[in-house]
């Protein structure tokens, strides 16, 4: 159990009153390592010292401790009689007459009295006692002439010679603490930064109540990344001067670097309660907040740092990022525009805009936002990767690979491009290629790529081995519940599955015309956002003789002022009241919080989907807008399969299921199963609004 500082003081008295020096102490540096000011622990250990003739190193620690609590006669005892025992006369008499206009009298300090006279009446009739003292002195301290020097070498950038300079003056007065601060600043200057902590911790020891020292000594600390001594360091600083907003700042961000984010947002907010108007306070309170996931009160931070500094193109990058992340995407671009606006060489505002855009379905703006951003930093590896997912979304597929790569080659431990990379070549059959960029990143879900890498590669040993471990682990979700299915059906090995052993079971279809308005709110909002310049299309592999819209439909204006997104909730909470007594993994592992993500696909005659599941999809839906009448009986329809293997001859109906889709129709069903339509001959384009439910561990990818 750890000592508290007065358990700690009183067992260091017990052991000096016992003579056990070293114990004492041991104790009296532990009261100190928290309060390095603490008066008694200062003094006993200056008396500490002065019992084994160190009376030298007893002057700093008797100082600390009359400064701190000046109204204790001994310590001015204690000082004065150090003084006396380094010949510093001159001193000691200063002091002894200080401490008598304190108020200070009786015996002790009539006793230095006399014995500073008696030393005075002893002196020899020669001037040496007089030189002894002045070389005493010159032993303490440097001349100003040779600070002055030392000084205007540091400030004229001449360090070499500045630090043979300081060098030589700790040796000769190691107790002066100026040589020592401007030899951690020489260092420090030379990117030497552990000679730097080191020079500047000698300054903390010599001058424990020196708070800018501390200060320095901290920030130094928390630059090398020894996070907990900066964080006991700024603990200390706190204590030296309660009321610095500042020092509480630092104090928060170094918590936040040591994954204490609950812990620095209440050091940020004493910061702010200290000074209300300390922008960086909020601006540090607005980042570690959007960690913790308090978006809202995120939000309020960022606006306070903008209403303190309207000009700070940071402020209004950071609340874009926030307002991103509410899903509150057309306020995020006005954001980062006014970012842009006041600086408009920010790249990393570029960057997010793109990003942006991108959320707003607006796939060529994306693009050129993020060349803009590459123009600025041509090293901003980030912005490559991310040019490569757009590239990729508009079907030009060797530019995308080309970006990836140059991401990865600025920045090879960059994980979400290699990711993009694997999941490129994924696309584009090369599997081998694929699995050895997922091998290298520890990004969660390229575990399921790698698996299925080996899975289309027939890697039938390797395939079982790594889809054993991921059941044995647990994993529970869309990608393990297909191959589980997919291996029965290709291998003929039967293997647990963890999300849904018998999907088929829950499909669920529902006519929308019965309860909503569908063509006013489904028909009308998918016929304008069809026909919007402004929404982007995106390359489908799948897609024949159709279109496809860009990223998530509900993110656009004209989706958001409909019930569609409510309407899609509901009945996605029907599915699941239907189903809660289902033992089947997906239903019982129902995940806590979600999101929906869709898009609106628009055939024209002959048009199809291939077969394919959704890998990040919990379960999949669509809502037919537009089926044309049917030519044949199942032009158009809804086919759901077990496994990406077609059936067997004989006994289809227990792989696969015909859905007879009419306009109005909604049908939701787990990700993992494989889907695709068969294709129509009629004039009238088919159209079908499809989502995921998507987990929110799973969002973002």
């Amino acid at each position: 159990m750890e000592l508290t500082i007065d358990q700690a003081l009183q067992q260091g008295l017990a052991a000096h009153n016992e003579g056990d020096l070293q114990e004492a102490e041991r104790l009296y540096r532990v009261v100190l390592q928290f309060q390095p000011a603490h008066p008694e622990a200062n003094h006993n250990l200056g008396l500490i010292a002065c019992s084994t003739n160190k009376a030298r190193s007893a002057l700093p620690l008797f100082k600390t401790a009359l400064d701190a609590d000046p109204k204790v006669e001994q310590f001015w005892v204690s000082y004065i009689d150090a003084l006396i025992k380094e010949s510093h006369l001159n001193t000691a008499k200063a002091v002894l007459e200080q401490a008598r206009k304190m108020g200070l009298a009786g015996e002790k300090v009539n006793a230095l009295d006399v014995q500073l006279k008696q030393i005075a009446q002893s002196a020899p009739s020669t001037s040496s006692e007089k030189r002894q003292e002045s070389q005493n002195a010159r032993n303490l301290m440097p001349s100003q002439q040779q600070l002055n020097s030392l000084l205007e070498r540091f400030q004229k950038g001449q360090f070499a010679d500045a630090e043979a300079s300081a060098l030589s003056l700790t040796k000769k007065f190691p107790e002066h603490q100026f040589s020592w601060k401007v030899l951690a600043a020489i260092f420090s200057q030379t990117a030497r930064i552990s000679d730097a902590i080191n020079a500047i911790q000698k300054v903390v020891q010599l001058s424990p109540q020196d708070s800018e020292s501390r200060r320095n000594l901290s920030n130094m600390l928390r630059e090398a990344g020894r996070f907990e001594e900066a964080l006991a360091s700024w603990k200390q600083a706190i204590v030296l001067n309660p009321d610095s907003a500042g020092a509480h700042c630092n104090l928060g961000m170094t918590l936040h670097e040591l994954g204490r984010l609950e812990e620095a947002a209440l050091s940020y907010r004493q910061a702010i309660s200290l000074e209300p108007y300390f922008a960086d306070a909020h601006s540090n309170l607005a980042g570690t907040l959007r960690q913790l996931g308090r978006l809202e009160e995120a939000e309020t931070s960022c606006r306070q740092v903008i209403a303190l500094e309207p000009d700070f193109a940071q402020g209004h990058c950071d609340l874009g990022l926030v307002l991103r992340e509410l899903g509150r995407f057309e306020e995020a671009e006005t954001s980062y525009r006014q970012a842009i606006a006041l600086k408009p060489h920010l790249a990393k505002a570029y960057n997010s805009l793109g990003s942006t855009l991108r959320d707003l379905c607006r796939l060529e703006d994306a693009e050129l936002s993020y060349r803009q951003a590459i123009a600025l930093e041509s090293d901003l590896a980030i912005a490559y990767s991310n040019l490569g997912v757009a590239l990729k979304e508009l079907g030009r597929f060797e530019e995308a690979e080309e970006n990836y790569r140059h991401a990865i080659a600025l920045q090879p431990g960059f994980a979400e491009a290699r990711y993009n990379l694997g999941t490129l070549l994924f696309e584009g059959k090369q599997y081998i290629d694929a699995a050895a960029q997922f091998e290298m990143v520890d990004i969660h879900q390229s575990q399921f790529y790698a698996i299925q890498c080996a899975y289309r590669q027939n890697e039938e040993s390797i395939f079982n081995e790594k889809l054993d471990f991921l059941i044995n682990q647990g994993e529970v979700n869309a990608v393990i519940g297909s191959l589980s299915c997919c291996s029965e059906v290709k291998y003929g090995v039967k293997k647990p599955n963890p999300f849904c052993s018998d999907p088929l079971k829950y499909v669920v279809k529902t006519d929308l015309n019965e309860q909503y308005d569908f063509e006013n709110i489904f028909i009308k909002t998918a016929r304008d956002i069809l026909s919007d310049s402004s929404v982007s299309h995106q390359a489908q592999e799948h897609l024949f003789n159709g279109i496809q819209t860009a990223g998530n439909i509900f993110t656009l204006a004209k989706v958001s002022r409909t019930e569609i997104e409510s309407i899609i909730h509901a009945e996605i909470e029907k599915y699941l009241i239907r189903f809660k007594d289902s033992e089947e993994g997906f239903i019982k592992n129902w995940p806590a919080s979600y999101a929906v993500a869709g898009w609106l696909v628009c055939m024209q005659s002959g048009g199809n989907l291939t077969a394919h599941m959704h890998d990040t999809g919990w379960i999949t839906g669509s809502v037919y807008i537009n089926v044309p009448p049917k030519s044949e009986a199942d032009s158009g329809n809804l086919v759901l399969r077990l496994s990406d293997q077609k059936p067997v001859l004989g006994v289809e109906n227990s792989q696969e299921s015909s859905i007879d889709v009419k306009t109005g129709n909604l049908c939701l069903f787990p990700s993992s199963l494989h889907h695709y339509t068969v294709p129509f001959e009629e004039e009238e384009n088919r159209i079908v609004l499809a989502f995921d439910v998507i987990p929110a561990e799973s969002r973002g990818r």
